[in-house]
């Protein structure tokens, strides 16, 4: 291949064009005279998932065998870069074996809700362990040739109409809190893509944001890679080009390619920067196609993902020290999760695995005596009499009874948001059956994100597993037999009802704008600063011995504390350093942000002196009048702990910086900016319109406000879908077409059609559905055959200029 900058200089404008979409779902366009090849992409947060039959982006057909490893989730609670590190390795292997060039992950959302659908995929509701985490994915999938795409960037925090809610946040928030990961992942582990959301970031789409992909990302940072779009989540081609955006996925067919052409040649977009996002294209191509393809070792694959899984698994109690279970424990398993493992969301990360050990199974190899299994209750929540008594009856006959709880599949899912954080009724109600006839429970959860506990004090102990990929279920027997020490603490709060999270009020927006309120109070940080009790503070976790901490010690340069295990195992702890201002500062601020964490493993009686150094994040704000980081000079508390809740060890220092005039403590959290003056405020302009617009429906509408279209044809199709969704909530399995069809624009019409449709045809459908019928049928026939006309056209001239004919 050419160097980059004659190989783009080679190319005619239609060529140029064309390779800023796909060539079809899965891979980019090639130009063969060039040398230019096409390059596969896959989705791959957990594990491969790349398609060589029939093609979608939302996990529905077949894939390529490939290691299910613990989700984001489950690994973020092992707070362990190397192990992070070595996953990402295992990723990049399986993905360059099976020849894919981009691996779409990870993904490193905040958590702003603990009822985001897609919570499973997102490693955290704290930025710094969310950063750190992800680049060490980074680091791992790139070391083996293949190009991490770090996403979703950015603040792209729920299901519901994703594709075209605009998240509306003040610039503050937006840089300490939803950008800071990717700053991190960016500046440490240098990923090679990146992928935009769907969402609109304060009234511009996220892949068409020069603010986000071109101020932030590439000026700010030094990101020197390519921008690709979410699924489906193009909307203007020539803006998008212009403001930094790279690749838009899938194909589109030409009609993108025909619009930047078209632009090129009025005048309205600068062939600058057209080269500048074919370069981009062109330098990832490259990239990973520059070595041979790897080889993957799938037992060894295995062995990482059940190590990854009991390492990542959190003990949140252990009464009388049931756990672990002593050898030739008579031991009943219980719950339908115990033969049927929940190891994975649902959604565009649905990996094939290549086997998926049972809790039943793994659990009869290891050193306990299962007396029984019994499934317990229905997966779909409906009672059922029968399950229950013979539940019941078999955990009469053993010492101890391991209950397998969980949600259900459609409580975690792609495009679809949570609506409770409770557990089945059914499941609670077997656990108190159960605890009627024995004082020996563990409940072994099986749930992406966060559930509500009322049930845990007849829980003698409970690990909260996670979705711990296909060796999960192997991995919590290590853990209930003391094989592995329980390694996880939580990267995310539990709090015990929904309505002490900062956003229940308003989470997920229906409105047309998702008004982020909140400010900087996510998550602990909320509660921290509310005074608000929860259930299970984040960083929290038990294991099978006991630390201590001792000397603690802090300098300019960070803080130093030993950690000694005084306990009779071998454990791992996790040490935490939060900073926060010491008494009243200038700036709004929650009272307390972690800023440095370290994993250690000790021998029993072990020490070792931990180091937590202070960076560049520690003590710094986002200044919105200069637009740039600043610290705010005087005291700060340092605090370490084994969690956000556990002060035992605190220092005051002091920084220079800017003096600023103290103000109140933002004593109620979240509520200092909930008003609308409050907002407003923070915002630093009025708050947008968050209705949707009256009148005739345009591209960038959702499908399901067909509900209210003026024709009747439209209002048939909404029923059909809608009658679809709620037949499939009540299977207890998503239809994930139908929800991303009413979640998405019509715009989707052209740009997830392969070239069948375009702009023009989309234009023509929104007649129809506004009421024109006949018109609309009309101009929807003769928008198709004029789109079939112009795809052959432009791809007779796009081969003509690939065999270096005039076009």
């Amino acid at each position: 291949m050419k160097d980059t900058s004659t190989l783009v200089a080679g190319l005619s404008l239609l060529e140029k064009a064309a390779l800023l979409s796909g060539a079809n779902t899965w891979q980019t366009r090639a130009i063969a005279r060039v040398g230019l090849p096409a390059v596969w992409l896959a989705d791959g947060p957990h594990g491969v998932r790349k398609q060589v039959g029939s093609a979608d982006h939302l996990g529905i057909n077949g894939s390529e065998p490939a290691t299910c490893f613990p989700t984001a989730a489950t690994v973020a609670c092992s707070w362990d870069d190397a192990l992070a590190e070595e996953i990402g390795a295992a990723l990049g292997r399986e993905a360059s074996a099976q020849g894919v060039g981009v691996l779409l992950g990870p993904g490193l959302n905040i958590k702003r809700s603990p009822l985001g659908g897609r919570s499973f995929e997102y490693f955290s509701e704290d930025p710094e362990l969310s950063g750190r985490l992800a680049a060490a994915y980074v680091r791992g999938i790139q070391s083996e040739g293949v190009a991490a795409t770090p996403k979703h960037f950015a603040v792209n925090s729920q299901e519901l109409r994703r594709m075209v809610s605009d998240s509306v946040v003040d610039e503050r928030t937006l840089r300490e809190i939803y950008l800071t990961a990717f700053e991190i992942v960016v500046r440490e582990a240098a990923p090679w893509a990146i992928m935009s959301s769907y969402n609109l970031v304060n009234g511009v789409y996220a892949h068409e944001n020069a603010h986000l992909l071109i101020d932030i990302l590439r000026r700010e940072w030094g990101f020197d890679g390519a921008v690709i779009s979410d699924w489906g989540g193009g909307n203007d081609a020539v803006a998008a080009v212009a403001a930094g955006g790279t690749l838009e996925m899938p194909s589109p067919g030409f009609d993108s390619a025909r619009e930047i052409v078209a632009a090129v040649e009025a005048g309205t977009l600068s062939l600058a920067d057209l080269d500048a996002r074919v370069t981009e294209l062109v330098e990832l191509v490259r990239r990973v196609t520059a070595g041979p393809r790897g080889v993957a070792d799938l037992e060894a694959h295995h062995a990482l993902a059940r190590r990854a899984a009991a390492e990542s698994a959190v003990l949140l109690r252990n009464e009388d020290d049931l756990l672990p279970l002593a050898d030739g424990t008579a031991v009943a398993l219980i719950g339908a999760f115990a033969t049927v493992p929940r190891y994975q969301g649902a959604g565009s990360s649905l990996v094939n695995a290549t086997r998926v050990p049972t809790l039943a199974e793994a659990l009869a190899a290891a050193p306990v005596d299962l007396v029984g299994v019994a499934e317990g209750f229905r997966r779909d929540g409906r009672a059922d009499l029968a399950l229950h008594s013979e539940a019941v009856a078999l955990a009469a006959r053993a010492d101890v009874v391991v209950l397998a709880l969980g949600l259900p599949e459609i409580a975690e899912s792609e495009g679809l948001d949570r609506s409770s954080l409770a557990l089945p009724e059914e499941q609670v109600r077997l656990l108190r059956a159960i605890r009627t006839v024995t004082s020996k429970v563990v409940v072994v959860l099986s749930a992406g994100g966060v559930v509500e506990t009322p049930w845990a004090a007849d829980a003698t102990a409970l690990i909260h597993a996670y979705l711990g990929g296909q060796a999960g279920a192997e991995a919590i027997a290590d853990v209930l037999t003391g094989a592995v020490e329980p390694g996880g603490r939580l990267a995310e709060t539990m709090p015990f009802v929904l309505s002490d999270t900062p956003t229940a009020s308003r989470f997920p927006s229906t409105d047309r704008t998702a008004e982020y309120r909140e400010g900087p109070f996510v998550g602990y940080r909320h509660y921290e600063t509310a005074g608000v009790p929860v259930a299970f503070p984040f960083g929290y976790g038990l294991g099978y011995t006991s630390f201590a901490y001792s000397d603690f010690e802090v300098d300019d340069a960070g803080a130093y504390v030993t950690v000694t295990n005084t306990g009779s195992r071998a454990g791992a702890d996790v040490v935490q350093l939060y900073v926060g201002r010491a008494g009243a500062g200038g700036v709004l601020r929650p009272v307390r942000e972690l800023k440095a964490y370290a994993k250690v493993r000790l021998e029993p009686g072990g020490a070792e002196r931990v180091s937590l150094p202070f960076g560049p994040r520690t003590f710094r704000f986002f200044d919105v009048t200069s637009g740039s980081w600043l610290v705010e000079a005087g005291e700060y508390d340092v605090i370490v702990g084994a969690h956000v809740g556990d002060q035992r060890l605190s220092a005051v220092v002091s920084r220079g910086g800017v003096s600023l005039a103290p103000r109140d403590a933002p004593a109620g959290g979240a509520a200092a900016t909930d008003a609308d003056a409050a907002f407003a405020e923070l915002l630093g302009r009025p708050i947008p319109p968050r209705d949707w617009a009256p009148g005739p429906l345009g591209e960038n509408d959702p499908m399901d406000r067909m509900a209210g279209a003026r024709s009747a044809l439209a209002r048939i199709a909404y029923g059909i879908l809608d009658r679809r969704r709620r037949a499939a909530e009540r299977a207890g399995a998503p239809d994930l077409n139908v929800l991303f069809l009413l979640n998405g624009p019509f715009r989707v019409i052209s740009k997830m059609s392969g070239g069948l449709a375009t702009r023009r045809l989309t234009a023509a459908v929104l007649t129809l559905v506004n009421g024109q019928s006949i018109r609309g049928l009309g101009r929807v026939l003769v928008a198709f055959l004029a789109g079939r006309r112009a795809e052959r056209a432009t791809q007779k001239a796009f081969d003509a200029a690939a065999m270096n004919r005039s076009a």
